[in-house]
């Protein structure tokens, strides 16, 4: 009887007001908590940027300083003040210095494509060069803030691209001298020497530089 009696029950407009009014004070809960929730994350985000914001103006404002002003001397501060003082320098140095090593780079890679593809070098050859000599005197003005293995993988990589260039120079006035006609033997020489120096041996100082900074300025920020 009772098992018969339970569908009516179940449907009777008194039933299904209590179902419905059940499911409306979920309905509100679950909303109240995701508002919650909401306004937990904007907050969280809000901190986040005004941090990221404080960041990029101590940034720029070392870079719009840079070194043309006497590096800050530490005076006998607390020991907490002059860590803080020689990571600022130290990342400052490391700020004018990636700019050009990713330059220098760049325009070797630019110029050996260039030469091997058989396409005239142009101004590809003298930016490169410059670009050497430009990073050369860069990590000079700025080797004492940098740390040993920084400044050694620096020097490494700047002669290592300086040698990939001067084997692309001596292909083409090779080149020159022989009509315009280079074998195949001596293109494929080219290739492979620049190729071991650039897209090998400088690659993996360059990541091998990115590691270091990255840890002397991420880690100790």
């Amino acid at each position: 009887m009772i098992s018969e009696l339970l569908p009516d029950i179940l449907l009777s407009e008194a039933s299904l007001m209590i179902i419905a009014l059940a499911a409306l004070v979920i309905a509100v809960i679950a909303a109240f908590q995701a508002g919650r929730i909401r306004n937990a994350y904007q907050d969280r985000v809000e901190l986040l940027e005004e941090k990221t914001s404080t960041l990029w103006r101590e940034v720029d404002e070392m870079r719009v300083t840079g070194f043309d002003s006497e590096p800050p001397v530490l005076t006998e501060n607390p020991e907490g003040q002059n860590s803080d003082a020689r990571y600022r320098t130290e990342k400052a140095a490391y700020d004018r210095l990636w700019p050009q090593i990713w330059h220098l780079y760049d325009r070797v890679g630019a110029f050996l494509r260039a030469v091997e593809a058989g396409d005239p070098p142009g101004e590809l050859r003298l930016d490169a060069r410059n670009a050497a000599l430009d990073a050369r005197a860069r990590l000079n003005n700025n080797r004492p803030f940098c740390c040993d293995t920084a400044e050694h993988l620096i020097t490494q990589l700047i002669d290592v691209e300086i040698k990939a260039h001067l084997t692309a120079c001596q292909y083409l006035d090779d080149l020159k001298d022989a009509g315009g006609h280079p074998s195949d033997h001596d293109r494929r020489v080219m290739r492979d020497k620049c190729s071991a120096l650039h897209d090998h041996e400088a690659r993996e100082l360059m990541t091998q530089l990115v590691r270091v900074i990255r840890k002397r300025t991420l880690n100790n920020g």
